[in-house]
């Protein structure tokens, strides 16, 4: 074990947020060791803006609580931990591991129960990554290193402490945090890990719950290095593992829209994981959708079912939850109501709580080469940034672009039919226009009307005296002569 000064690698106390300074400080007021452990002190070595910290000790997770009282939870099953709650903040504290007496793993060597309790020597030995098992101790300003972490980092290599078959049979959700710290910091896999990190080793990943591969795969989305993770999730073979369905390619769409999701998190803006998904899922969507609309179902019925369908599979690998759905669903259906909207309904449609992200999706289309957007992503673009007159006036340019789009599609329409029907047909060299204005269509009614009533004086003269058609059926039949000498007329007996 190496005891190094912290300020000599760049940890203060001053750059860490008061709720961490007061787990630590209450844990050891109470008479327990305190340390900061994990991806938040090697962060602050790498001169990195931690998300989070965690706090380990010596306390088990029902000391804690007494320490804490009503701000500490409990939670877990298989790993015990306590959940602190200081303000806004949440501070995940565990305790020191030791080497199970009795291993309960799964028959692919998963552990399945570890609440063993030990001393802080023991407890390095059972984390991951050498880099994340460095100990700082803020108020004595000293940094625990037990296995040489300090190393990695300066040469930037991803190791795994013990042996790494034996690491990710333990827990196979190691593989994804490999290729994602990989990814995040820039650093180089050992060559021990890559000698045994093949696609049968990532099969392993079947064996882990649905539940938990989603939330893994919010963190692939949400790190900032989208576009440098995903091939590595191809190579490993990985991709298969958490996606169902989705082919392993990367084409424009899913490109573009991993380099606008990682630009938005250096700004500091906001996210949605499951906005990605919708990018991911898209094709499969439209495949499925085209299936229905085969079938005969009508648009809406065959988006909506084509929709159910797709992430209905997906959930067999990642269990995607319900708002999550809801909201790529309405992402999808967006699409058509921005590609074609109603003149009366843009107003309201831009104010719409699915807008902006049915926007974003229609713009990383166009801008990805889809030829089906008709260029209404630019429209949107353009139409956002306008006043109320300029509004006003883009609307009334649209709708009658709108009409004349209709009307060339009507006046083709016979020119089509007449070909199909016919081939031995002269095509006509000019078509007329049908003329749609009001008292166009009030004449061509009355015009109407008159050959309509035409027809029936003509029907009506073809009737014989007697107000029965001629052609009638019954006027066919043989009449047959009777002799009225015979009939006695009068009451019969």
């Amino acid at each position: 074990m190496h005891t190094l000064r912290a300020s000599k690698y760049g940890l203060s106390i001053k750059k860490l947020p008061p709720s961490i300074i007061e787990v630590i400080d209450a844990l050891s007021k109470a008479g327990y060791e305190a340390y900061i452990v994990g991806g938040g002190v090697r962060d602050l070595m790498l001169g990195l803006n931690p998300k989070d910290f965690d706090a380990v000790t010596n306390a088990t997770p029902a000391q804690v609580k007494s320490v804490f009282g009503r701000r500490c939870r409990i939670i877990g099953r298989r790993f015990e931990l306590a959940h602190v709650y200081i303000g806004r903040d949440l501070i995940e504290v565990a305790t020191f591991r030791a080497p199970p007496k009795k291993e309960v793993t799964s028959a692919q060597g998963m552990i399945l129960r570890d609440n063993n309790w030990g001393t802080i020597e023991q407890d390095f030995a059972r984390r991951d990554f050498s880099i994340n098992a460095m100990y700082y101790q803020p108020r004595k300003g000293i940094i625990l290193d037990f296995c040489n972490a300090i190393a990695d980092i300066k040469s930037k290599t991803l190791r795994l402490l013990g042996d790494p078959a034996k690491r990710f049979e333990e827990d196979p959700v190691r593989m994804l945090r490999t290729l994602r710290f990989s990814a995040k910091l820039n650093f180089k896999i050992s060559d021990d890990i890559l000698s045994i990190f093949t696609v049968d080793m990532a099969m392993l990943l079947r064996d882990i719950s649905p539940h938990r591969l989603y939330d893994e795969s919010q963190k692939l989305f949400t790190m900032g290095q989208l576009q440098r993770i995903l091939p590595l999730l191809i190579d490993f073979g990985v991709w298969k593992q958490l996606f169902a369905d989705i082919q392993p390619i990367l084409n424009n769409f899913i490109v573009l829209a991993a380099k606008n999701t990682d630009q938005r998190i250096q700004v500091g803006k906001t996210i949605n994981p499951a906005f990605f998904y919708a990018v991911l899922l898209w094709e499969n969507f439209l495949e499925r959708t085209q299936f229905y609309l085969n079938k005969g179902l009508v648009p809406a019925e065959a988006r909506a079912q084509a929709g159910l369908d797709v992430l209905k599979r997906q959930c067999t690998r990642t269990v995607i939850p319900r708002f999550a759905e809801t909201f790529i669903r309405e992402v999808w259906e967006m699409q058509t109501r921005l590609l074609n909207p109603k003149p009366q309904q843009i107003e309201s449609l831009s104010s719409h709580a699915r807008f902006r992200a049915g926007f974003d999706f229609l713009l990383l289309r166009e801008k990805s080469g889809d030829q089906d957007t008709e260029g209404m992503g630019h429209w949107w673009d353009v139409y956002q940034n306008l006043s109320i007159d300029e509004k006003e006036a883009a609307i009334s340019k649209y709708n009658r672009q709108r009409v004349k789009k209709r009307r060339r599609t009507s006046s083709e329409a016979p020119l089509e039919t007449v070909t199909t029907a016919d081939p031995q047909a002269i095509e006509p060299l000019v078509v007329e226009k049908e003329n749609t204005s009001r008292r166009a269509r009030r004449s061509k009614a009355r015009r109407t009307g008159m050959t309509t009533a035409t027809n029936v004086r003509t029907a009506d003269s073809n009737q014989n005296s007697t107000g029965i058609d001629d052609r009638h059926p019954i006027l066919k039949r043989k009449r047959v002569q009777r002799d009225l000498a015979q009939v006695v007329f009068g009451p019969t007996q």
